[in-house]
């Protein structure tokens, strides 16, 4: 995922959080935040994955997943748009369990709900 894509400052986040909605499902929570026409572009993802979804290498692990899935529907997400994806804990056990096809199916299913 290219750097233009990202989210990395912490005010960046900050405002996601305080000014944008959510929906969540069992294993992820999205936050998206629509920006001003000044800063328009392309969609902007930032990723938490707290210490509670396992030790560093897991979350690692869950970051680069995501990232690949956000990636392959960068194409169909609402432009103008900053998202932050919270991973809950179990999703690493999710994934190992039912395959990193099924982590795309639950980022579908957040960002449909994000969309109606």
């Amino acid at each position: 995922m290219q750097r233009r894509h990202r989210l990395s400052r912490s005010r960046d986040f900050d405002a996601v959080y305080r000014q944008g909605r959510s929906t969540s499902t069992r294993f992820l929570v999205l936050y998206w935040f629509d920006r001003d026409e000044e800063a328009a572009g392309e969609p902007r993802l930032g990723l938490a994955v707290p210490k509670a979804a396992g030790n560093a290498v897991a979350r690692n692990k869950i970051k680069r997943q995501l990232r690949e899935v956000w990636r392959a529907r960068i194409g169909s997400v609402p432009a103008n748009r900053d998202y932050v994806l919270i991973a809950k804990p179990g999703l690493s056990e999710a994934i190992a369990a039912n395959g990193f096809d099924w982590l795309g199916a639950r980022v579908d299913e957040v960002l449909g709900k994000a969309a109606a």
